[in-house]
């Protein structure tokens, strides 16, 4: 049986201030482990160790939150950043969330390894993709184009920021490997992040599955494809043999961090993909009813995720 961890994602409400409180429910409602989002801050993270209910088995880097002077989150630094002083930032920051790791005895962190281009937030060409899709345009020449002119912008700059994303990689694995840490790269939610399928090629080279693998996320996966940016299947055919961690959400349009089973995924081809892991996180947003939360385990175990 797989053990099944709950997020913190979920703990971003009212309720829940207090960490200990958000470890009393994933406990009741049959979860076996915690992973702490880079949503959570360090006071709500010591709430839910010093509960003492469930294990923190990953961290989703950069946690602990932090407030950045500029008055952002400390999410929004990019290891892919070509300004050496903004990665050396957002390189801090991934670093607090290995010793974090470290301190609580979890042996993964996921990360979110950048983006192409700057400012953090999509190109307005997906954003108007995004806004068509919501409106019911899926095809035609204006989706085309706006496809077509998003691939070629992003092609035409990454190739820098995948070089400063490997390089922050090799300082982070540097980091985590005395400490017996294995760096989970996620699969993202916007075309601009690094990495698409094929620059794990680039990214992974020459780490062992140890040190640094690839961490699939269903829903950002299947939004990317329905999107018909890139096909849901390619990062599972190619790095599942990779994979070392998972989040198993629902996807509904192309709103996802829903609980499974409340969706419309096609989850045989997720199973056949993840289905070897031995831990699988479940990143269920805060404003997904407890029923729901509750009946993710259930729903999993009928398609062999649990």
């Amino acid at each position: 049986m797989s053990e099944l961890a709950l997020s913190t994602m979920f703990a971003q409400q009212p309720r829940f201030e207090d960490g200990a409180a958000f470890a009393r429910f994933a406990a009741e409602a049959g979860y076996d482990a915690i992973e702490i989002s880079h949503s959570t801050p360090l006071e709500k993270t010591a709430a839910i160790r010093a509960a003492n209910l469930l294990p923190i088995v990953s961290i989703h880097q950069p946690a602990p939150y932090e407030k950045l002077p500029n008055g952002r989150g400390n999410g929004s630094l990019n290891l892919a950043a070509l300004d050496d002083g903004e990665r050396a930032a957002a390189v801090a920051a991934a670093l607090r969330s290995i010793e974090l790791a470290a301190e609580v005895g979890a042996r993964r962190i996921v990360v979110h390894l950048g983006h192409v281009g700057s400012p953090r937030e999509q190109f307005e060409e997906e954003l108007a993709l995004r806004r068509a899709f919501d409106a019911g345009e899926r095809s035609g020449p204006r989706v085309e184009g706006l496809r077509a002119a998003l691939v070629e912008r992003r092609a035409a700059l990454a190739e820098p920021h995948l070089a400063a994303a490997r390089r922050s990689l090799e300082q982070l694995v540097a980091a985590a490997r005395p400490r017996g840490i294995a760096i989970g790269i996620e699969n993202r939610y916007h075309y601009h992040e690094i990495p698409h399928p094929a620059e794990y090629e680039i990214i992974l080279d020459g780490f062992d599955p140890s040190e640094a693998g690839y961490w699939h996320d269903v829903g950002h996966a299947e939004v990317l494809h329905r999107l018909g940016l890139i096909d849901r299947h390619e990062w599972l055919r190619r790095w599942s043999s990779r994979c070392i961690g998972a989040h198993l959400h629902d996807v509904d349009g192309i709103g996802d961090h829903r609980a499974p089973g409340d969706g419309d995924v096609s989850w045989d081809y997720i199973a056949t993909g993840v289905g070897h892991l031995e831990s699988h996180t479940l990143e269920i947003n805060q404003h997904q009813p407890d029923d729901r939360v509750r009946a993710a385990r259930p729903f999993l175990e009928g398609i062999g995720l649990a």
